[in-house]
């Protein structure tokens, strides 16, 4: 093992630096800039999450300005990057290191890893760019990479399979240096050793990748299939008065978007028409409340938002009122809220002149 960890260290270094991205979070050690990075390029790319990052620095430049802001005003900031439980986590964590540390983070591995969102990748990164501690970063760019090269097929996404990778990639990590050796493997899997059609005649790693040799690249890493895609059936009820105004209401529940706002929802076990939706309890209840003048739908074809383990069928139904209640907010004062980005892409298209 020491040679083939010198010859892949060094070579994934050397790629590295003479081809990694000018990206921000490169610039510095702050673990305060390490961490924000991170947990935004958990589960997104980094082109999207780098305008995210840059608004992020600018609205809360030190940690305590992210603990002192409303839960609201960081999940409106977060809106549009999903898995909404991060941005959460996120204000959750910087208001115990601002109360609990004065603003000052953890400076090893293990005080890391007790941070509210902060599991074994986020926190090896951390302490190894931050605080050059030697720990091993496994992600997705990680697993293919030493699964293709050293020619692995272990399911990546089993408890044996995660604990021999994170061995393996204990293993080679470039000690005198684990920021840099973590940040090129991860590079390196991101923009080169890619999940389609990598280009493996040119790859530093051809003479020795065991995946390549034995034409295995499009079959590794090996993932284990999980739950079948749940199909929902999402029907919004969007209320428009004669004054101008409509009705928001906040997921409360757990599940998908809590505590986003959205319009009044029916969810149902599949496409209904107008004929079904005006017998629904639901809705015959919610028309118990306002006086109602005319209904449309505005989307004949659903729109079909796509989760990680369900595809939401949505349609939007826009509901003609005489009356305003209560409980109805001005329509200009809907891009003030935070919402999913199935809403706020219905309320840009549908609301832009208003």
């Amino acid at each position: 093992m020491p040679k083939i960890k010198l010859d892949f260290s060094n070579k994934l270094i050397t790629w590295y630096l003479h081809n990694k991205r000018d990206l921000p979070w490169r610039n510095t050690a702050n673990p305060y800039h390490i961490w924000l990075s991170e947990i935004m390029l958990q589960q997104t790319r980094v082109l999207q999450g780098l305008p995210y990052y840059l608004k992020f620095i600018e609205a809360y430049p030190k940690v305590e300005d992210l603990a002192t802001a409303t839960e609201e005003e960081v999940l409106k900031n977060w809106q549009g990057l999903g898995y909404y439980s991060r941005a959460r986590n996120l204000h959750a964590t910087a208001k115990w290191i601002s109360e609990e540390f004065n603003g000052v983070f953890p400076n090893n591995y293990q005080d890391l890893l007790k941070l509210k969102g902060v599991g074994d990748y986020t926190a090896s990164a951390i302490a190894s760019i931050s605080f050059n501690q030697p720990e091993a970063v496994v992600d997705g760019n990680v697993y293919r990479v030493l699964s293709r090269v050293f020619g692995i097929s272990t399911p990546i996404n089993i408890g044996p399979g995660q604990k021999e990778f994170k061995k393996l990639a204990q293993q080679l990590i470039d000690t005198t240096q684990p920021g840099i050796y973590n940040q090129a493997i991860m590079e390196f899997g991101a923009r080169y050793c890619v999940p389609q059609n990598p280009d493996c005649p040119n790859c530093i790693f051809n003479d020795s990748c065991i995946a390549f040799q034995q034409k295995k690249v499009a079959e590794l890493p090996v993932k284990i299939k999980g739950k079948p895609v749940k199909k929902r059936y999402f029907n919004y009820l969007v209320i428009l008065s004669e004054n101008e105004r409509t009705m928001l209401q906040q997921r409360l529940g757990k599940g998908i978007w809590h505590k986003l706002y959205e319009f009044p929802l029916i969810e149902t076990s599949e496409e209904i028409t107008l004929a079904v939706l005006k017998k629904l309890p639901q809705f015959q209840d919610f028309s118990k409340k306002l006086n109602i003048e005319n209904i449309s739908l505005f989307n004949e074809k659903p729109v079909v938002h796509k989760l990680s383990h369900q595809h939401l069928y949505t349609r939007f139904w826009i509901v003609e009122t005489s009356e305003a209640s209560e409980s109805t907010i001005p329509i200009s004062d809907v891009k003030n809220y935070a919402v999913p980005v199935l809403i706020e892409n219905f309320v840009s298209e549908f609301f832009e002149n208003y």
